[in-house]
């Protein structure tokens, strides 16, 4: 076993001068005291059960018509902004409701009710992540208006989240202008299992040195399917494009779900 990162890599195995790391190892992760093959273990059996979940909400969602996406973002991103003008903006068109995940406070939520949509705050506590069983109970507090979207605003972290299937039929990553362009690459999971990367806040390009093109190139070199649309909830730049994006999203949904009741 390597005695810096823990991995039972024994041969070729090299750490670059200056860099220790910790997912090296099987289970691409290191806890003390823990061996690769038991972190697998405990990995499988969390990831089963909330899987379990996720298919019963998925299930949910498919026999009401429930176009469900998950969004998820670094604190800051404006994911919440831009949630409440995408609210704004599908009124009268769509309904629409949300699922809120914070550690604390319900402050979102307060701000997503007041457009008129339903809500329902999950605060974690210590928790950095929504989990498919949350959602699962958040589900019973929801009006599930047939043909409706439902938006789960995940807790602000771009690594817990990666790994837990809501059930949801698409994976939204906000990414701010405000952040570094190399985030695809800094944490690949995220990107690598998402739709689309909604680029925010590009109304302060102008006063930053962010580089768009490199952004998107960093992310189709995680996920070469991954879409993305530049937006500015300030602005309104980008609205129509990330609408239509939506509309699709529901036309795609309405097929799968006809194709499952035809299949029983």
């Amino acid at each position: 076993m390597c005695t810096v990162c823990g991995c039972n890599d024994t041969q070729g195995h090299k750490h670059e001068a200056g860099q220790v790391h910790y997912g090296k190892g099987e289970a691409g992760t290191s806890v003390a005291g823990m061996s690769q093959q038991r972190l697998i273990q405990i990995e499988t059996d969390i990831l089963g059960k909330n899987n379990s979940h996720a298919d019963r909400n998925r299930s949910v969602f498919s026999k009401n018509g429930i176009l469900a996406l998950n969004l998820v973002s670094s604190p800051g991103s404006g994911k919440t902004t831009l949630l409440v003008e995408t609210l704004k903006r599908l009124s009268g068109k769509a309904p629409a409701s949300v699922i809120e995940g914070d550690q604390q406070t319900s402050n979102d939520a307060d701000r997503i009710r007041k457009t008129g949509a339903a809500a329902v705050q999950i605060n974690t506590g210590k928790g950095c992540h929504l989990d498919a069983h949350m959602v699962g109970h958040a589900l019973e507090k929801l009006p599930l208006d047939p043909g409706s979207i439902l938006f789960i605003e995940n807790v602000g972290n771009l690594v817990c989240p990666a790994g837990f299937d809501l059930g949801e039929a698409v994976r939204v990553v906000i990414l701010s202008v405000t952040e570094g362009e190399d985030k695809p690459l800094k944490y690949p999971d995220i990107f690598a299992s998402a739709d689309l990367v909604i680029l925010n806040k590009t109304d302060l390009l102008p006063h930053l040195d962010f580089n768009v093109e490199q952004a998107i190139a960093h992310a189709k070199r995680v996920n070469r399917k991954i879409e993305v649309i530049q937006m500015s909830a300030k602005t309104c730049e980008g609205f129509d494009d990330w609408l239509g994006w939506l509309e699709d999203a529901r036309e795609r949904q309405a097929l799968r779900d006809c194709q499952t009741k035809a299949a029983e």
